[in-house]
C-alpha cells in the first residue's frame, strides 16, 4: 500500500502534472478564494495551491513543525491540504487552549478511516463534546475506572507478571525479544480486563494480526481527510479496501464477543466481572444512553485500562 507522500513523489514528475497543478490552481482561486480581511489569523508559512503546506511536512513531521515554529512563531497556521491546522509550540500556548479554553479545542478532527473503524467515533476519545460525550465518560470513570473496580483486576495483573517473571527464568542464558514480552503481557491484560479471557492459539494469532492491521490503518493519512476531492486517491492506493476490511473483521470480533457475554451473563459475581459485563449491565439500564455500537467502540480503543485514565 502507497502512502500519500510516496503516491505524490511519483505523480510529480509525470509531464501533465504542472500543467493540471497551474490550471486548478486558477480554477480555484477564481472560484472559491475570497479572502477575509476582517479574521485575525496567526502567522502562516506560504502555502501552494491544492496542497496547502503538506509538502513541507517531510519524513519527520514533527521535525519540520518544530523548524517552522522557529520561524513562525509559537502559535502557527498551516493548511494539510484543504484543512486549516492550528500549531502550539509552547507550554503556555497549549496551557491556555487546554485550560482556559479547553471546551472550543475539546473536539478532535474528523476522519473518514475513524468513522469507519470506530463507529462514527462513538468512544471517549473521538467523541465530539456533548451530552454523548459526557455521558460515556461517566460510565467509565465511575464504572471501569474506579478505585475500586481497578483494584479488582489486581489478581489478574500479578498473574500476569509472574507468567512473564516465569518465561523470563525458563530463557536461562537464551536472548530475549523483551519488546515481544511487554506487548504479550499488555495484550493478555487487555484481554482478561476488557473481555474477560486470553486469546491463545490460532485464534490469538489471528486476533494479534487482527491488531496490528488496526494500527496501521488508525496511524494511515487519508486523502479524502485534506483534499476530499482527490478522495478517488484512496482507493488507487488500497487505503479504502484495508480500512473496509479492518472494520468489518473486527466488528465480527467483538460482535461475537457480546454474544459470549451476553450468554453467560448469570455466571459471574459481581467481582469477576470485565469491562464488557459492565457495559452490558449499564446497556441494559438504559439502552438509549448506550447502544451496542457504543460498547464495542468503547472497549475497542481499552487496549489498557489506563488509557482513559488521562480523560478524568
Amino acid at each position: 500500500m502507497y502512502t500519500i507522500l510516496e503516491f505524490l513523489k511519483n505523480i510529480c514528475f509525470h509531464p501533465l502534472f504542472l500543467p493540471c497543478i497551474l490550471f486548478l490552481s486558477f480554477l480555484h482561486k477564481w472560484l472559491y478564494n475570497k479572502p477575509d480581511r476582517s479574521k485575525k489569523l496567526p502567522p502562516s508559512p506560504r502555502k501552494l495551491p491544492i496542497l496547502g503546506n503538506l509538502h513541507q511536512l517531510g519524513k519527520f513531521p514533527h521535525r519540520s513543525l518544530n523548524s517552522l515554529s522557529k520561524r513562525y512563531g509559537e502559535v502557527m497556521l498551516i493548511h494539510l491540504g484543504s484543512t486549516p491546522s492550528l500549531v502550539v509550540s509552547s507550554a503556555s500556548a497549549a496551557r491556555e487552549m487546554l485550560k482556559t479554553h479547553d471546551i472550543i479545542f475539546s473536539n478532535r478532527p474528523q476522519s473518514r478511516i475513524m468513522c469507519k473503524v470506530i463507529y462514527d467515533g462513538k468512544d471517549l476519545v473521538f467523541s465530539p463534546y456533548g451530552e454523548y460525550w459526557r455521558q460515556i465518560r461517566s460510565i467509565c470513570v465511575l464504572q471501569l475506572l474506579s478505585t475500586k473496580k481497578i483494584q479488582s483486576f489486581r489478581k489478574i495483573r500479578e498473574e500476569e507478571v509472574d507468567l512473564v517473571i516465569e518465561m523470563i527464568k525458563r530463557s536461562e542464558a537464551s536472548s530475549m525479544n523483551m519488546s515481544e514480552i511487554i506487548m504479550m503481557f499488555s495484550s493478555n491484560l487487555l484481554c482478561r480486563t476488557a473481555y474477560g479471557k486470553k486469546y491463545a492459539g490460532e485464534v490469538g494469532t489471528d486476533f494479534k494480526q487482527l491488531l496490528k492491521e488496526f494500527v496501521e490503518v488508525m496511524g494511515a493519512i487519508s486523502m479524502r481527510d485534506f483534499i476530499p476531492w482527490l478522495g478517488w486517491i484512496d482507493r488507487l492506493t488500497g487505503l479504502e479496501s484495508q480500512v473496509d476490511k479492518v472494520a468489518k473483521d473486527f466488528d465480527e470480533f467483538l460482535e461475537h464477543v457480546v454474544q459470549e457475554h451476553l450468554e453467560h451473563k448469570n455466571d459471574k459475581e459481581e467481582n469477576e466481572k470485565d469491562f464488557v459485563d459492565i457495559l452490558l449491565d449499564v446497556q441494559k439500564e438504559n439502552a438509549d444512553a448506550l447502544t451496542m455500537n457504543g460498547i464495542k467502540a468503547i472497549v475497542l480503543k481499552m487496549r489498557h485500562p489506563m488509557c482513559l485514565k488521562t480523560q478524568e
